[in-house]
């Protein structure tokens, strides 16, 4: 299946760690976070992308035309150092479609931007590029194939450390729990989608807000609640968090380590 990801937005409530890498470059150890959202996809056999620029396409391009695989994979060098034999290759079977889908869009307006590269795909992918996750992706397309659904996508438990209060009419609290204990769940941005789902999405709009509620009216929307690692990349803090699982080999998200294709 190809993988559509949505990397042109500008990851505003991360600009406190640069404001000059898009927030799809912001570096884990020696891969940027996009990196590790594909090698994720690659793990489980899908390796055909359709990357949707905008904010900071330059970099991204650069990136990916400079590509030096032996900073993830080991290699021998001969001669000096005149001639490097890889023992590993990262992305030898990749191919990435890169398309400027608009410096302000909306994801629904990059998603429609992208439609003639997904022609004669009946279901895709689809990524913010920005979380990571443990998730058998295998059993999660086998459980929205199986629902009829046009859209669905990976509902995560709020990652946040706030606590949810109950309150009566005169303002006297009748509970409190973490907010991670209720029955609250969000969208985790690993969507599986039926090419009809175009059928639903309007110019300009927001892929999540409109066309997904349509899709709720018809019971036509799938969600998969899962309990184990999911983890954004948000914020700073988030950031810092998953550098220090990276740097003690301790990364949930890094499948292609532990098991086998």
């Amino acid at each position: 299946m190809k993988v559509v990801l949505f990397c042109g937005g500008k990851g505003m409530r991360i600009r406190d760690y640069s404001e000059k890498v898009p927030k799809p470059m912001v570096p884990l150890g020696a891969r940027p976070i996009l990196w590790h959202v594909m090698k994720y996809y690659a793990h489980f056999g899908h390796k055909d992308f359709i990357l949707c620029l905008g904010h900071g396409a330059h970099a991204i391009k650069d990136f990916f035309l400079h590509y030096e695989e032996a900073e993830s994979n080991d290699f021998v060098l001969k001669n000096g150092g005149k001639d490097k034999v890889l023992l590993g290759s990262d992305m030898d079977d990749w191919t990435i479609t890169f398309v400027d889908t608009g410096l302000d869009s909306t994801v629904g307006e990059r998603l429609r931007r992208v439609e003639p590269y997904l022609e004669g795909d009946d279901v895709f992918l689809a990524n913010y590029s920005d979380g990571l996750t443990d998730l058998d992706h295998d059993a999660h397309v086998s459980a929205f194939q199986s629902s009829g659904a046009i859209a669905g996508f990976l509902a995560v438990k709020p990652p946040l450390s706030y606590h949810v209060a109950q309150i009566d009419h005169d303002h006297r609290v009748t509970g409190i729990q973490p907010i991670r204990t209720t029955d609250l769940w969000i969208n985790g941005g690993y969507f599986v989608l039926r090419h009809e789902i175009f059928d639903y999405l309007r110019p300009g709009e927001d892929l999540v807000r409109e066309p997904f509620g349509r899709l709720v009216d018809e019971g036509r929307l799938f969600a998969n609640p899962y309990d184990g690692f999911w983890m954004p990349m948000d914020t700073f803090k988030d950031k810092i968090q998953l550098e220090e699982m990276t740097a003690g080999e301790q990364a949930p998200w890094e499948l292609w380590k532990t098991e086998s294709p």
